[in-house]
Order: C-alpha cells, then structure tokens, then sequence
C-alpha cells in the first residue's frame, strides 16, 4: 500500500516536467522573443538592409542639380525670355548704355507680331552694324551667354522703338513731327529731352510693306535707325521675322528697374489703318442682303413664268 501510494504522489511530479516541456516549445515557436533562433534573426536584419536605400551624398547629387538648372535656364532663354545690354545711347532716356533689359520671347511663337510703340530687340537685317566693332569674350561668357545667364556679346542686334507697322504710312517733315496714317505723333513722353523728331534725317511719305516695321531710337539725333538705312534692302524696315521679341523691363542696375509699356500717343482714335477700311467692309456688309434679295426676285419671277 505505502509503495502503490507513492507510485501515486510519483506523477504528479512528473507532470510539471511535461508542462515545462510544452512552455519551452511555445517559447521557442514564438517570434520575437530572446529565444528565436539567431539564424532567423540574422536573415530577417539582412533583407531589411537591402530593402533602405541609403540616401545620397549632397554632393554626388549637386552636379545632377547644377545640369537641371543650366538645362531650365536655356529652355528659358530660347522660348521664354532673354537678357540683352544696352550697348549705345541711341534709346535714352528710356533706356541707357549699360543697362539690362529682359526681352519676352514666348508671344512670337503664338504669333504675336510687333506693334506700335513697343520697344524691340532685332537681328541686324543685313549692314546696319557694318564697321561696328564685335566683343571677343571669353569661354566663360560665351557660355554663359549660350545658357541665357548673361546678354549675348557676339550676336548682332539692335533695340529701338516701333514706330510703324505693315501698311502704315510715316513721314517727317523738317521741323515737324512724325505722322502716322494721317497723324501726328506727340512724342514728348518718350523722346529724348532736346531732340527732335527728325530734325537731322526728314523722310517719305514711305508706306511699310506687310510683314515688316518702321523703327527709331528715342534718341533722335543719335540713332542710326530705319531713316538712316533706306537705300538698303528693305528700303530701312525691319522684317517680322528678324525681331527677337519685345523689351518688357529693365532689369538692371536695380535702379532704374522700370516696365517698357506702349505710349498712350500709340493708342489716339483713328491711327489703326484698319479705321480707313471699315467704311468699305460696312458697305459690302450692307450691300449683301440688297443683292441677295435681288436674286431671290428674279428667280421667283422665272419660275412664275
């Protein structure tokens, strides 16, 4: 009896042993904790650290955003706008030696078309600049002037006034002013303090051929401009096609920062040629449905016939 009892108090003890047997193998089963086997750790730490991309150096990236930036910079300057310097004294005062203007280059590509009053950038139509020396810069400011950061020192082109466009007819008599399509031009608010319109160089009547403009510099007697180049091709226009774009702001010396806007004198009722042909499209207008009635009359006559 004592040895069958103590057979059982025996199981008992043994019990405990096969619940620390089952808690052990939980343990083990369960991730996370200091238990779970070192290779499974190992492999979960490696494929994390092949998953984070380690960031870039600023300086490995610095040459990618120096290259984005020269690249918007020349998009800029071939489509949008471009800097020019101010090399004479032929558009004082609205415009001094030295001065930097941005000219906007994106309205001709919608086919925008130069208009009175604006002040424009132009390509030498061929002898205007002739015996005029040309920079030689350096390899830095030809690249610079490629990318659009710095005005252009090897290209030949000129800024001044339009005056006239395709079909207007400009004049101007010794001693008195310009005139535009029958009108005469108040040029005080822009014109050089002491010049005079034409003072030095009269000419035409001269009516402007389509597709082309009549410029001069606000500096009168110190512009070589459209009157001066009249026995060469084109009779002194300028082409259409050979403007660069319209000079909108001085940009520097931070100084003289100012807009380029239209003159008021450009905008007079009547100056437009458009104003000389109306009448004529008022009366084909008119004359439209008398015809049209006409017609119909005498077609209804035949067919009562």
């Amino acid at each position: 009896m004592a040895v069958g009892a103590r057979s059982g108090h025996d199981e008992p003890e043994e019990r405990p042993d096969q619940h620390g047997e089952s808690s052990v193998a939980m343990r083990d089963d369960s991730p996370g904790r200091q238990d779970a086997d070192p290779a499974d750790a190992e492999g979960e730490t490696g494929q994390s650290g092949k998953d984070a991309k380690k960031p870039r150096s600023f300086w490995k990236e610095l040459p990618l955003l120096i290259g984005i930036a020269l690249l918007l910079a020349l998009l800029i300057k071939t489509f949008l706008v471009q800097a020019f310097s101010i090399p004479s004294d032929s558009m004082m005062n609205t415009l001094q030696r030295g001065d930097r203007v941005l000219v906007d280059k994106l309205t001709p590509w919608f086919g925008s078309e130069p208009e009175r009053g604006e002040v424009v950038v132009f390509h030498d139509p061929g002898g205007w600049l002739e015996g005029e020396p040309t920079p030689d810069p350096n390899v830095v400011q030809k690249f610079l002037s490629f990318i659009g950061l710095m005005p252009s020192a090897e290209e030949k082109d000129l800024i001044k006034r339009v005056i006239a466009v395709g079909g207007d007819t400009v004049s101007c008599k010794e001693g008195g002013k310009v005139v535009l399509n029958g009108k005469p031009l108040d040029e005080t608010a822009y014109i050089y303090p002491g010049s005079t319109p034409c003072g030095d160089k009269p000419f035409g009547p001269i009516t402007i051929p389509e597709g082309s403009i009549w410029v001069m510099g606000d500096n009168r007697q110190n512009s070589l401009d459209s009157r001066y180049h009249q026995n060469l091709a084109g009779g002194g226009t300028v082409s259409n096609d050979g403007v660069v774009g319209r000079a909108i702001v001085v940009a520097w010396p931070v100084t003289r920062w100012a807009t380029l806007p239209v003159p008021d004198v450009f905008d007079q009722p009547g100056l437009s040629q458009a104003m000389t042909v109306a009448p004529g499209a008022a009366g084909l207008a008119g004359a439209l449905p008398l015809v049209l009635w006409r017609r119909k009359r005498l077609t209804s006559r035949h067919t009562a016939q």
